[in-house]
């Protein structure tokens, strides 16, 4: 085997492995191997174990000093890190009592962010991009879903989708994009919401696939948005094309979540609206809950019930909706650990809802745990505890960060 290098030895490695996908998790269930290394080659993962076990005359040894904690590069499944402009004019005024609609009918929302990504050349989103990577590779992300949707025009979709794709190839995560031309009819489309959605379909489509710019259709299910019954035919156009589906779903009002099942979606992402009714169905699916706890901080809303949602036997994932309007914070794991504060999650439910639970959310199988033919993505924190990367609530930062077995961050 060509290249053999062993990393560590660590305090703890937690390989996030043998644990189950959907519902409920106990801190008991956490495998923690004391005193660990990780053989790779060739950016995979060839071992993980006992550090003076995988020792041998055939490898490299890249030596890790002090005491770190070893987990799973994080895997951020919702985000909109790609827009031109803020919307600090926004924030100010929900915190002075606006509501979310007031303010997009005063001229904010999500409309001023398309105005201002419309202005911006392509190279000026990669930029963003690259800034707002680099901060989230400092967060311990590995693996960042980035969505269009601030374009909402055929050409300025396209300009967004091939800023996403320009970005892959220039940051040192891996950017899954998204097609999220379904964010709200434009303001300037003079016809009907289905009949967007049709030019959407019949005029982008095919470009996504003959420039391979997504494999994943998106869609925002709510009154200031699209319809459940509106938005059905674009998602069977979808389904037809081979694209995956996600939905933005139950964030003020029910009845997305209850389409993602229909289509048999990827995930329905946000849910603080979801009932009793919401929770037992997607417990009963194969569609992965995405909590997004960033933007229940800058909306003052409700968090998604996700301690409802585990205990009924859902899958449970936490991205952080980094975006400039409700969810400007864009970190992760601060996020995910206020999340578990206030829905009681234990530690291993907080870090499954960031690695491998949240892979699944975007169909990655080959990463998420750390065990043999995964990607060597991973990352350590200064402790010899791995209690205290919650216990600080996103405070303690990773040390340093592997991607595809090669350190790209060190703190």
């Amino acid at each position: 085997m060509k290249n053999l290098k062993l990393i560590g030895p660590f305090t703890q490695i937690l390989p996030m492995t043998g644990l189950s996908v959907k519902g409920a998790l106990q801190d008991g269930q956490l495998t923690v191997i004391d005193n660990g290394g990780i053989l790779v080659s060739e950016g995979k993962i060839i071992k993980v174990g006992s550090f003076e076990d995988l020792i041998s005359d055939t490898v490299t040894i890249e030596r890790i000093e002090g005491e770190q904690v070893c987990l799973p590069g994080f895997v951020d499944a919702h985000t909109h890190i790609c827009f031109g402009g803020n919307r600090a004019n926004d924030y100010a005024m929900r915190n002075g009592g606006r509501s979310y609609l007031e303010i997009a009918k005063a001229g904010g929302g999500i409309w001023d962010t398309v105005t201002h990504t419309r202005k911006a050349s392509q190279d000026k989103l990669v930029n963003g991009i690259v800034q707002r990577c680099q901060k989230h590779l400092g967060n311990g992300v590995t693996t960042l879903e980035v969505k269009s949707g601030y374009g909402l025009s055929v050409t300025q979709e396209l300009k967004m989708l091939r800023a996403i794709k320009k970005g892959n190839d220039t940051v040192v995560q891996d950017l899954i994009p998204t097609c999220l031309a379904a964010h709200m009819k434009p303001k300037d489309w003079a016809g009907t919401p289905t009949a967007y959605l049709e030019h959407i379909a019949n005029d982008l489509f095919p470009i996504l696939h003959k420039e391979n710019l997504t494999q994943r259709i998106d869609a925002f299910i709510e009154e200031s948005a699209f319809s459940k019954e509106g938005i059905r035919p674009y998602f069977e156009n979808a389904k037809q094309n081979g694209f995956d589906i996600t939905v933005h779903a139950d964030q003020f009002t029910t009845g997305g979540s209850q389409l993602a099942i229909e289509f048999n979606a990827l995930s329905a992402d946000h849910l603080e609206a979801s009932t009793s009714k919401e929770i037992m169905a997607l417990a009963k699916s194969n569609v992965v809950a995405v909590a997004l706890p960033g933007a229940s901080l800058g909306l003052g809303c409700n968090f998604a019930p996700a301690r409802q949602l585990l205990d009924a036997g859902a899958a449970l994932a936490i991205a952080s909706d980094h975006n400039p309007g409700s969810a400007p914070m864009g970190d992760l794991l601060t996020q995910a650990c206020v999340l578990g504060s206030f829905e009681k999650l234990t530690n291993i439910e907080v870090l499954a809802g960031i690695t491998f639970r949240a892979a699944k959310a975007l169909n990655l199988g080959d990463r998420g745990n750390l065990e043999g033919g995964k990607l060597a993505d991973f990352i350590c924190f200064p402790t010899g505890n791995y209690q205290e990367i919650t216990y600080h609530q996103g405070q303690l930062k990773p040390g340093k960060v592997w991607k595809n077995g090669v350190k790209v961050g060190d703190g």
